[in-house]
């Protein structure tokens, strides 16, 4: 039987992958006691209260044992998983126990929490809520005799990023500071991290700096088969046909995503008051458009629908009405204006509703505001959306349509001023030209925070938006 010594065991903790949370639920394992690993490797698939995230190890060893099995809530910070790497050099920031200076038993936990700022989604559209979330503050390292004591900051962050606990990195090449889903990305791309320039706050490796890096060094090759993805866990929800044979109720859990929409919502619902503006809009010549734009060649390949020419809309009625992209400061007592558009779009998933956003939409073509459409989609339906993704919308749109619903009186996404709910576009008896015609046809619902919106503000952009659609050569003449 092989003793592990304290030195070669590594114990990594649940990280902090939603900037904010203090649980995430553990999914599935992709590895058991037994099994090698390799630094980057991903092991397990977390759930949080935004999204679902697969974790990497941040060392190479062999598993001795996964503290928790699959379906448990664990809280940040708690080890998860012992890995024995006494086959090879520990990391220099994760340095052996032993060479810390002796302690007489384990430190007690910390109970005075801190107070961090947290974001949960909301429903029916519906984004991210600010809000305060609770952290245990973690213990940093102890300064070796006579030497200078590193800024408590920069070790906090160093031990957050690393996913662990531990001693900061070697003096002569510290470790670069990136999140685990960071990491995995740079080692899929094969990008090194210590030779990327950080763009993030405090020096932190972003995926957008990982991108750049890659993209010099990245030349076309064949598109490989991809690997059979692992079978996903069933959701909570609610069965579509309940037998009344058995039992005469079935309880379901509120957790993880579905929990923080239904506690965003009511803060939000009660929080902005709330005003909602219809109206229905001819759209027959926005469908016309849209068959002719997917023979485009500029635009073959990519995802070309009426929610695109919608997105190009609002973002048209925006520009013209820069005050309906803003947010309330409660605190300072202060309206922001945004001079830019992180356009969420509202996706339901198998883990409930969540809303992406497009960062910096309004600076896209309509090219790029497609391809950006469609691999957010495609990556919410794949329950592989980042937190990062749904952090930091100003306006969001949420497609009812596509259920066959008339329209709807969306809730605001807390920090937002509007969302716009597009209804089923119908063929319906419309008077065009002085006479009933069959036409396309759809409802608009704009819902405003009337503390920063008025009437004036929110009634210009919702008849900007219906004005784009049933005259879409507006979309150049407005642009």
């Amino acid at each position: 039987m092989t003793t592990m010594t304290e030195a070669s065991v590594r114990e990594f903790k649940m990280p902090d992958v939603g900037e904010g949370l203090t649980e995430a639920e553990i999914l599935k394992w992709y590895v058991q006691p037994g099994d090698t690993v390799t630094d980057g490797q991903v092991v397990c698939e977390v759930e949080t209260a935004k999204a679902a995230v697969e974790l990497p190890i941040p060392y190479d060893g062999v598993v001795r044992e996964l503290r928790f099995p699959e379906g448990t809530t664990v809280d940040v910070g708690t080890p998860i998983i012992t890995v024995d790497v006494s086959g090879g050099a520990a990391p220099a920031e994760a340095a052996p126990a032993a060479e810390a200076p002796a302690a007489a038993g384990p430190a007690p936990q910390e109970e005075a929490p801190s107070v961090g700022s947290g974001r949960q989604p909301v429903l029916v559209g519906y984004g991210v809520a600010t809000t305060s979330t609770k952290r245990r503050p973690r213990k940093g390292p102890e300064t070796p005799a006579g030497a200078a004591p590193a800024a408590p900051a920069a070790q906090a962050l160093q031990s957050e990023l690393n996913g662990h606990g531990g001693a900061p990195a070697a003096v002569d090449r510290p470790r670069p500071l990136a999140k685990p889903p960071v990491r995995k990305l740079a080692k899929d791309l094969g990008v090194d991290l210590a030779a990327v320039t950080p763009t993030g706050p405090e020096g932190i490796i972003t995926r957008e700096d990982v991108h750049a890096a890659a993209a010099p060094q990245q030349a076309p090759a064949p598109v490989e088969p991809a690997a059979p993805a692992p079978a996903a866990r069933p959701a909570a929800v609610v069965p579509a046909a309940v037998s009344y044979d058995g039992a005469r109720e079935t309880r379901v859990p509120v957790k993880g995503v579905r929990k923080a929409t239904a506690q965003a919502m009511v803060g939000s619902a009660f929080t902005a008051p709330h005003v909602t503006e219809f109206v229905t809009v001819d759209v027959t010549r926005t469908m016309k458009l849209v068959d002719e734009l997917k023979q485009d060649k500029d635009l073959q390949g990519l995802r070309v629908n009426p929610l695109l020419l919608i997105a190009k809309a609002l973002l048209v009625a925006v520009k013209r009405n820069p005050g309906i992209n803003a947010s309330w400061d409660e605190a300072a007592q202060e309206i922001v204006l945004k001079h830019y558009v992180n356009l969420g779009i509202a996706a339901a998933t198998p883990r409930g509703l969540i809303v992406p956003n497009i960062k910096d939409a309004h600076d896209k073509t309509l090219p790029q505001l497609a391809e950006a459409l469609g691999e957010l989609v495609a990556t919410a339906r794949e329950g592989k959306t980042s937190p990062a993704a749904m952090q930091g919308g100003t306006l969001t749109i949420t497609n009812v349509g596509v259920f066959g619903v008339d329209t709807g009186t969306p809730i605001l996404n807390p920090g937002e001023s509007a969302i716009l709910a597009v209804g089923a576009i119908k063929l319906q008896p419309w008077v065009h030209k002085g006479k009933v015609k069959p036409r396309q046809v759809t409802t608009l619902a704009l819902s405003f925070d009337h503390r920063l919106v008025d009437g004036e503000l929110g009634s210009k952009v919702l008849a900007d938006v219906a004005a784009v659609l049933e005259q879409p050569k507006r979309l150049i003449t407005w642009a």
